[in-house]
C-alpha cells in the first residue's frame, strides 16, 4: 500500500522537525526505515508522478513539461500494468496526472472508491491512496483558524519574516497534521481489517512545500521528499541487508526507483528500459551515487534546469539563466508569501540572499547541504570547491547524454521531429538524428555569460547558420543572455535570424533585440514575437515560448497594445486547462503594460 501526500517535504515528527504535529507518520516511522536523502526526481506534481509511473526520466521520454502529454514507444508500460500480468489487483484513488498518455488499460480501478478491499478473495493487492489536503491551494485557502503558532515558524533564509511569510508556514504545517490524519484512517483500516502484517507499506511526499523557492525550484528545498517504508517480519527476506524497524537511512533514492523497487518486492525483474534501480526486494540494486532533478516548463513559464546531489552536495545548472527562479507563474502567484516577498524585491527591502530568488540565475549553483540546509550561499565561484564542481558537473553531464535529455529541444520541436521521424519522442532522441552532443555543447557555451571571448562569440555566430534548428536556437539564446553586450556582438545574424524558418530562433533573436536593441530593431522584434503569439498562426508551445518573450520585452511592446489585446486567447483543438497558459500570459503582460 502506497500513502502519498501533495506538497510537502520531510516536514515530520519521524524527520526531527520539533514543530510539527504528524502522531500517525511517526508511529509509522517506529516500525519501519526513514528514508533521510529521497529526491521527488521534479518539484512540481505532473513530471514527479511521470517518473514514477514510467520508471524513466521524463526528459528522455519529452514529459518534463507540465501537461505534455507525450507517448511512450510501443511495449514500454506503465509499472502497474506490469504487477497486473503478475497476478495484482491493482488500484489508484484517485489522483494521476502522468504527462503521458496511457499505453492500454493501468488500473483495475482508478477512482475515488479504489481500494484494496474490492480486491477478490485470495489476490494480492497494490493500492495506492493520495492525499490533497496538503496542496499549494490549501496553505492560502482563507479564512484559517491557525493551530500552529506563526510566532514559533523558522523561516528559512530565502524568504523574508513577515506575518504573511509566517502564517503561510503554520498554514503549512497545519495541512500536514490533517494529511496526517487521512494516513492514519487508512493504517488503521489495514489493521481492522487484520492485514498490517502482511502489507508492505510506503509514505511519500511528491515534492517540496507548496511556497515560492520550495515547489517549482530544483532544488533540495523543491525536491527533497518523505519515504518512510515499512517491510513486515515475514518480509523480511526482502528488505535491504540494513533494514530495521524505527532506523533512518541516508541512503539516496529518487523517484525513479519507485517503479523497479515494487516490481522487485512482488518478485517481478524490472523491465531493462528502466532507468532506476530497486532499493529492496528480490532485484535490489547497489544504491546510487548521485540523485538527478530536473525543472522544465511549469506552467505557463519556461525554465530550463538539471541538478545533481550526493549525500552532501548539491549542483544546479541554470540553462535559461536569464530567467530567475521566480518568474511570474499565476498559480505561484495567489499565495501571500508570494506577493509579498516580490513587493519588499521591489521596494529593494531584502537581504542578498532574498532577492536572489527575483534576479537572474547563476549559471551554476553549488551548495554544502550540512552547513546551508537553505542553499542560500553559492560556492559555484569558490576555488577551494572546484573538485566538487567539476565531479557534480561532470556527473550532471553523463546523465544529460546517458538519458538522451530532450529538454535541450524547444518544446514544440520535441513532437515535430518526433511525428517526422515517425516515432515517439522517446524513439528520437535514442536515434543518431538527435545530435544531442553538438547541441548541448553550444547549449553549455550559450548558457555561460561569462564565456564571452571572441572564439566563444564566433562559435554562437557559426551556430545561427547550422542546419540543425535546436542549435540555432541556443546560438540565439546565447546572445541574449549575454545582454547588451550580446546583441552587439551578434550584428547582422541575429538581426538575420528574425526570418529563420524556427519559431524557437526567431523567438530568442528577437527577445534579445527587443530588449537590447535599438529602435529599428525593438519594432521588428516586436512584430516578430506578435506574429508568432498567434493561437490562429502557431502551436500551443510555440505560442507560450512567443509570449514570454513577448512578457521580457516589456515597455517596448506599449505601442501594440491593442494588437496583443486582440491575440486569439484559444482553439478548439487545444485542452482548456493549456489554452488557460495562453490566457495567463497576455492578461500579465496587458495588465504590465497598462
Amino acid at each position: 500500500m502506497w500513502l502519498s501526500s501533495e506538497d510537502n517535504g520531510p516536514h515530520l515528527g519521524a524527520y526531527g522537525d520539533a514543530y510539527a504535529d504528524t502522531p500517525n507518520l511517526d508511529r509509522l516511522a517506529e516500525r519501519g526505515m526513514t528514508y533521510l536523502n529521497v529526491w521527488s526526481t521534479a518539484p512540481v506534481c505532473a513530471p514527479a508522478r511521470t517518473t514514477i509511473i514510467s520508471g524513466l526520466y521524463p526528459p528522455s521520454t519529452g514529459s518534463q513539461h507540465m501537461r505534455s502529454r507525450t507517448s511512450l514507444p510501443e511495449g514500454f508500460r506503465f509499472f502497474p500494468q506490469y504487477l497486473r500480468d503478475g497476478g495484482y489487483y491493482v488500484t489508484n484513488n484517485a489522483k494521476e496526472d502522468y504527462n503521458l498518455e496511457k499505453p492500454g488499460e493501468v488500473w483495475h480501478d482508478s477512482s475515488r472508491e479504489a481500494h484494496w478491499r474490492n480486491a477478490p478473495r485470495g489476490i494480492p493487492f497494490f493500492a495506492v491512496f493520495n492525499f490533497t489536503v496538503s496542496h499549494e491551494s490549501q496553505i492560502r485557502r482563507r479564512p484559517h483558524a491557525a493551530v500552529h503558532d506563526p510566532g514559533l515558524v523558522r523561516v528559512p533564509a530565502y524568504h523574508p519574516d513577515t506575518p504573511e511569510v509566517r502564517r503561510d508556514w503554520a498554514q503549512y504545517y497545519d495541512k500536514v497534521t490533517e494529511m496526517d490524519a487521512h494516513a492514519g484512517l487508512r493504517l488503521r483500516e489495514l489493521e481492522d481489517a487484520g492485514l498490517a502484517d502482511d502489507t508492505i507499506i510506503f509514505y511519500w511526499g511528491d515534492h517540496g512545500p507548496g511556497l515560492p523557492r520550495n515547489k517549482r525550484t530544483a532544488l533540495d528545498t523543491g525536491l527533497r521528499v518523505p519515504l518512510i517504508v515499512v517491510i513486515p517480519p515475514k518480509y523480511r527476506h526482502l528488505a535491504p541487508d540494513d533494514w530495521k524497524g524505527g532506523a533512518t537511512t541516508g541512503r539516496l533514492v529518487g523517484f525513479i526507483d519507485f517503479a523497479p523497487t515494487v516490481l522487485s518486492l512482488a518478485g517481478i525483474q524490472p523491465p531493462e528500459h528502466f532507468q532506476g534501480a530497486a532499493f529492496m526486494g528480490e532485484y535490489e540494486a547497489q544504491p546510487s551515487s548521485h540523485l538527478f532533478g530536473f525543472s522544465g516548463r511549469m506552467d505557463e513559464r519556461y525554465d530550463l534546469v538539471r541538478s545533481v546531489r550526493d549525500e552532501r552536495w548539491l549542483y544546479a545548472r541554470n540553462f535559461m539563466p536569464h530567467r530567475p527562479h521566480g518568474q511570474h507563474v499565476d498559480y505561484l502567484f495567489q499565495t501571500p508569501t508570494t506577493q509579498v516577498w516580490h513587493r519588499m524585491w521591489e521596494a529593494g527591502e531584502l537581504a542578498p540572499e532574498q532577492s536572489e530568488f527575483w534576479e537572474e540565475k547563476a549559471t551554476e549553483e553549488l551548495y554544502d547541504l550540512v552547513a546551508d540546509p537553505d542553499q542560500v550561499h553559492n560556492l559555484a565561484a569558490s576555488l577551494d570547491h572546484r573538485q566538487v564542481l567539476d565531479r557534480l558537473r561532470s556527473s550532471l553531464r553523463r546523465q544529460l547524454l546517458a538519458t538522451r535529455d530532450l529538454g535541450l529541444l524547444p518544446e514544440a520541436e520535441i513532437h515535430s521531429r518526433a511525428e517526422a521521424a515517425g516515432a515517439t519522442p522517446y524513439e528520437y532522441g535514442h536515434s543518431a538524428a538527435y545530435r544531442l552532443e553538438e547541441i548541448l555543447e553550444v547549449a553549455e557555451l550559450a548558457s555561460d555569460r561569462a564565456r564571452g571571448s571572441a572564439d566563444h562569440l564566433s562559435r554562437l555566430h557559426a551556430g545561427l547558420l547550422d542546419e540543425d534548428s535546436a542549435i540555432r536556437a541556443w546560438s540565439a539564446l546565447g546572445f541574449l543572455v549575454r545582454g547588451q553586450r550580446g546583441v552587439r556582438a551578434g550584428g547582422l545574424k541575429l538581426r538575420e535570424a528574425l526570418d529563420d524558418e524556427a519559431v524557437a530562433v526567431r523567438t530568442h533573436a528577437a527577445e534579445a533585440l527587443g530588449r537590447f536593441g535599438n529602435e529599428e530593431e525593438q519594432s521588428r522584434a516586436v512584430a516578430s514575437l506578435l506574429a508568432d503569439s498567434s493561437l490562429d498562426k502557431r502551436g500551443l508551445f510555440d505560442v507560450v515560448l512567443a509570449l514570454n518573450a513577448l512578457d521580457a520585452v516589456g515597455e517596448v511592446a506599449k505601442t501594440q497594445r491593442a494588437e496583443i489585446a486582440a491575440l486569439p486567447l484559444e482553439r478548439e483543438t487545444i485542452a482548456p486547462r493549456n489554452s488557460f497558459y495562453v490566457r495567463r500570459l497576455v492578461e500579465k503582460i496587458l495588465s504590465d503594460l497598462d
